[in-house]
């Protein structure tokens, strides 16, 4: 077999071993030195400590010299350097950080006050509750970053109002499912930080790129959602006053103000921060987990166990972004040395695709691996794969980047592995099926496919902020 024949072979053994249920950054990694090991043979190297040996070599010493020329091959420097450069990437230091802010914030006891306030300041809005849930869903997912943690948290809280409110159950549940992924496109999004980690892009634009995207997905659902109630009040009826009483101005006030504008506040000045040049991203978290932990002792939910609770939640998280990270880097380097990048990009030129037609085939293959991985798996993993032929098409990755971003929204949403309706289900009272679940996120997929056409047809929606911020670089 000839090198580029190896590297394809060495992609299609990760693939299935992804299939058959391993760890997948300890294949990453396995595979890797596996076949870097082959790549980076040296045998002239390797024999260097062979020719040391004697007959009367003691055996202590002899395993010693056995054991430094197996390990006499670049695949090892190269393991270690990949895993020095991924602990001191100074873009990757942000994600414990805003993981720490976002665990301290689901146990600050915030977002029962925020949708009790929004579901009465929205009371006389067409499905009111659903814009409530959808809405809180927005921020806290925007905080949090974590889909699961959202859609759970929401599940609990939201899920038995909407339904004690005598809501249809698909469209109660599309609603907080698909509200819950959010935090994987709105900044600070740590799927960003991810992606600008592996693409070189810069993390600052990129927040403001996928800004107004995020903002028009959010429009689009909190449409949709009312233009549903509108057509059919059976869907969402109109709360009566037992079930939801009215507050005077002033109250609305004040609940607004100590449950929605904190919470705001964190969100903005964290964002704000970064898009304007103030702070890094990394210093921007710094910030927000201390905002974190400052918002949960005055709601008086500090405890110690609490943090000690997203301090480990923090550290887990963070060690399999950066393993997965380790893995993929030496994956890739080795997969690129034996000439594989070549042959996928010559595959794909011989194809002759238009730039639209590329980019079509690129978001199906992503769509269509969000059903089997997470999202960390395909920005660490597969994207690289797509980024050397993006200057061939003309496209830039910081538009690729956003696009990713919205596509990976359906991979949470689209059964029969919509993880969110999992998470949904395993909190969900037993009246509501996981049939019914499917059948009101699939909705939020065709609002994610016109958000998308939308950038597409209009790219400045993506370019327009950052443009402004820091001029064009296109």
């Amino acid at each position: 077999m000839t090198d580029p024949q190896i590297a394809i072979s060495m992609l299609g053994i990760f693939i299935a071993c992804v299939f058959l249920g391993f760890p997948i950054a300890y294949t990453l990694m396995a595979i890797g030195i596996g076949f870097g090991y082959y790549a980076y043979y040296d045998a002239a190297r390797m024999w260097r400590s062979f020719d040391r040996l004697a007959e009367d070599t003691p055996w202590l010493e002899s395993t010693q010299l056995w054991l430094e020329g197996f390990y006499n091959n670049r695949i090892f420097d190269l393991f270690i350097n990949q895993t020095y450069s991924v602990i001191s990437n100074e873009v990757l230091t942000a994600i414990p950080l805003f993981l720490f802010m976002g665990y301290i914030v689901e146990r600050a006891n915030i977002v029962d006050k925020l949708f009790s306030t929004l579901a009465v300041a929205t009371r006389n809005v067409p499905g009111s509750l659903g814009v409530a849930a959808l809405v809180t869903c927005a921020l806290f997912a925007t905080a949090t970053g974590i889909v699961g943690a959202v859609v759970t948290l929401m599940g609990l809280l939201a899920l038995p109002q909407m339904l004690k409110m005598r809501y249809d159950h698909s469209f109660a549940a599309g609603i907080i499912c698909a509200g819950g992924t959010l935090g994987i496109l709105i900044p600070p999004s740590i799927m960003l930080i991810v992606y600008a980690a592996s693409s070189g892009v810069s993390i600052v634009r990129l927040y403001a790129a996928a800004l107004l995207p995020g903002l028009v997905l959010v429009g689009l659902y909190i449409t949709y959602i009312v233009v549903r109630a509108v057509l059919n009040p059976k869907l969402a009826p109109k709360p009566t006053k037992e079930e939801l009483p009215e507050v005077p101005f002033g109250k609305m006030l004040w609940m607004l103000a100590t449950s929605f504008l904190p919470l705001a506040v964190l969100i903005l000045s964290v964002l704000g921060s970064i898009l304007f040049g103030l702070a890094t991203p990394t210093e921007a978290a710094s910030i927000g987990a201390l905002g974190g932990m400052v918002l949960a002792v005055a709601y008086r939910a500090m405890t110690f166990d609490r943090l000690r609770e997203s301090v480990y939640l923090t550290v887990r998280t963070t060690a399999m972004v950066c393993w997965l990270f380790v893995g993929s880097y030496v994956f890739s380097s080795v997969f690129s040395y034996l000439g594989g990048e070549k042959v996928i990009e010559e595959f794909v030129t011989h194809l002759d695709l238009t730039p639209i037609q590329f980019l079509l085939l690129a978001q199906l293959i992503i769509f269509l691996l969000g059903w089997p991985l997470e999202w960390s798996e395909i920005i660490i993993i597969f994207v690289p794969i797509f980024l050397p032929l993006l200057p061939l098409f003309g496209i830039d990755p910081l538009f690729f980047g956003v696009l990713v971003a919205l596509n990976l929204q359906t991979s949470f949403l689209t059964p029969p592995m919509a993880m969110s309706a999992y998470y949904l289900k395993g909190i969900a009272p037993p009246e509501v099926k996981l049939i019914e679940i499917f059948k009101g996120v699939l909705p939020y997929c065709g609002m994610v496919v016109i958000a998308m056409f939308l950038m597409y047809t209009f790219p400045q929606i993506v370019f327009m902020l950052p443009d402004a911020f820091y001029g064009p670089q296109r």
